[in-house]
């Protein structure tokens, strides 16, 4: 089976030199040699009209045959081309909707991700306002109370931080997302 193969591959190089060849200037200096050639040679008595145009029509219809054989291989070979780069452009054209559907969930993702980093700051600017309205109306609060304060304050600072990173984050996939839409 092998070496069907390689034969058929070896014939169709053959065919593809031959056309390429064929469709070329030194082809046509050929040609164009070999016809004043064969009507020269009667012109010069050296074979009789009749004989050299029975040749040169024998000769120029096998060859006729022969080139129509090649260029059919060839149209043959491109059409299987072309219908392989169609059925690449197809599997690259699904691949693009993949993409474009996944950049569409990654958003609303995104968009819920920043609600919920909304909800979060007014939840810790209420607990910060809690915080200073206790610290107000507590001032002769011992210590103890005094300090948890202070840890909850920077809880909430640490926390503020955090989302703040997080909205970065955020922002940088937007930036990317609208990146790769465009």
């Amino acid at each position: 089976m092998k070496k069907e193969t390689e034969k058929t591959e070896v014939l169709e190089k053959i065919a593809n030199g031959i056309t390429w060849w064929v469709g070329s200037i030194p082809s046509l200096i050929v040609h164009t040699l070999f016809f004043i050639t064969s009507f020269l040679l009667p012109m010069l008595n050296l074979v009789e009209f009749d004989k050299m145009l029975l040749i040169l029509t024998t000769v120029v219809s096998l060859e006729a045959i022969y080139l129509a054989i090649f260029i059919q291989m060839s149209v043959n070979k491109s059409h299987e081309k072309i219908e392989d780069i169609q059925e690449d452009i197809e599997e690259i054209s699904e691949d693009i909707e993949d993409i474009q559907e996944d950049i569409e969930e990654i958003s609303e993702d995104i968009e819920e991700i920043s609600e919920d980093i909304e909800e979060i700051n007014e939840d810790i600017e209420d607990i910060q306002e809690d915080i200073e309205e206790i610290n107000e109306d507590e001032d002769d609060e011992d210590h103890n109370e005094r300090a948890k304060n202070v840890i909850l304050k920077s809880n909430v600072n640490s926390n503020k931080n955090e989302i703040k990173a997080l909205k970065d984050i955020i922002s940088q996939l937007q930036n990317e997302i609208d990146q790769l839409k465009k």
